[in-house]
């Protein structure tokens, strides 16, 4: 690695990462007029942001930063092309690493592993049932879109908070800091299927001022010291159930998601590979055992 290298992952350790990740967070929520849209125009000049695939196309028309970053799309924007016996892509973004699940080992990058146990908060139990299993990690740019929808349907059975760090999961970072997604702050939503129980994990990196679920509203910030789990009933009136495709959440500044499934229930798009960029709502795998519909669906879900 070269010095310069060094010294950017050296500052990621040292640098007030909460702190700059929750000021960032005000000042992205606040409706701060000329200076709102003077940087909103930056950071779609910098990223290349397109903005023709939005409901409104005009930066200038968004109150707040976090308004414009989690702007919906134009319902043709994002067809869902997944059919029955299919996972759909859950976000824009791209590959990071995706495959077997090693035991209790998931892949970060070159050299580096982490456990799932860590990944989930801890929770033995919940670890095994995606022991030997299959995993995907998707990481969203800047100029991607940011909400997030399901790979497939399912019902909610369980929420957890991860308190940790804020380091950023670019994937500089990601081939130099050991355990990254498993050492960063994060919400974990458990759902269970037809076909078997996943686990979608979204990790907070820094500058990342807010994750929100659809069920539950923000989750962090405020944070907390300690895991902590929500349980959702899976009957009755009360119970959460979201269709392939759905919104499921929302990053208010870009971040990660990783998806783990248990062994034998999925299989990916053999085209994937750590680089491919990802739409959501196209093709991501097959249910093992299922033969996919022939007939599209055709759901629009990036309203």
């Amino acid at each position: 690695m070269a010095n310069f290298d060094r010294l950017k992952i050296a500052l990621q350790y040292i640098a007030p990462k909460h702190l700059m990740s929750r000021a960032m967070g005000k000042f992205a929520s606040a409706e701060a007029g000329w200076f709102t849209r003077t940087f909103t125009q930056w950071f779609v000049n910098r990223y290349n942001v397109d903005m023709s695939e939005a409901i409104e196309p005009d930066f200038r028309q968004y109150p707040t930063f976090n308004a414009f970053f989690t702007r919906a799309l134009k319902a043709d924007a994002r067809p869902l092309l997944a059919n029955e016996g299919q996972l759909a892509h859950p976000v824009d973004g791209t590959v990071s690493q995706l495959g077997p699940i090693h035991g209790d080992s998931i892949v970060q990058a070159k050299n580096h592993d982490y456990s799932m146990q860590a990944l989930l908060g801890g929770d033995e139990a919940l670890a095994q049932e995606f022991h030997n299993g299959t995993f995907a990690t998707i990481y969203l740019a800047p100029r991607d879109y940011h909400r997030i929808h399901m790979p497939l349907s399912g019902t909610l059975r369980q929420m957890i908070y991860v308190p940790g760090d804020l380091f950023s999961v670019n994937p500089f970072t990601a081939d130099n800091v050991p355990n990254l997604f498993a050492r960063n702050e994060r919400v974990v939503a458990v759902f269970d299927s037809a076909n078997g129980p996943f686990a979608m994990v979204l990790v907070g990196a820094t500058i990342v001022a807010s994750i929100e679920t659809v069920w539950a509203g923000t989750v962090t910030p405020p944070t907390g010291p300690s895991v902590h789990t929500w349980e959702y009933p899976s009957e009755g009136l009360n119970k959460i159930e979201l269709d392939i495709g759905a919104e499921m959440g929302r990053f208010k500044l870009g971040s990660t998601v990783v998806l783990v499934f248990p062994e034998n229930m999925v299989e990916f798009t053999e085209s994937l590979a750590p680089g491919v960029v990802t739409r959501m709502g196209t093709v991501f795998g097959e249910i093992k055992g299922q033969q996919p519909s022939t007939t599209n669906n055709s759901t629009k879900v990036a309203e």
